[in-house]
């Protein structure tokens, strides 16, 4: 049963690692955008999760590589980025967090149309 979020969200996990989860997310969405490109970050309260939904407009990632982005050490070819660096570790981080939290986090992308990274979190 989905509820509207006009309230508080409490969820179950350790803040600092969450907010790493979320910097990491956004940094990416940022990287990846169009110019003036728009990312949403969406909480969907179900009766014992949460889904976080973060989406960005932007380049997106391909089929053959949105099956590895999760890999340690993998990066998406340097065509897409627009910034250089990175270490191919962010997601790996982040789908580590994750899944430390009993959790798990899944990506959707549409190549030119953008991206959008789910993952679930236990409510409070």
């Amino acid at each position: 049963i989905q509820e509207p979020l006009d309230r508080e969200i409490w969820v179950s996990a350790d803040r600092v690692k969450i907010g790493q989860v979320m910097t990491n997310l956004l940094n990416n969405a940022i990287t990846y955008s169009k110019d003036e490109g728009n990312i949403t970050i969406k909480c969907n309260q179900f009766d014992k999760k949460i889904l976080v939904d973060v989406e960005d407009d932007g380049v997106g990632i391909s089929k053959k590589d949105l099956d590895r982005i999760f890999e340690r050490f993998y990066r998406v070819e340097k065509s897409r980025a627009r910034h250089k660096g990175g270490t191919g570790l962010g997601l790996a981080i982040v789908k580590h967090i994750i899944e430390a939290h009993g959790e798990t986090i899944t990506a959707q992308s549409n190549p030119g149309k953008g991206t959008t990274f789910t993952f679930s979190l236990s409510r409070a």
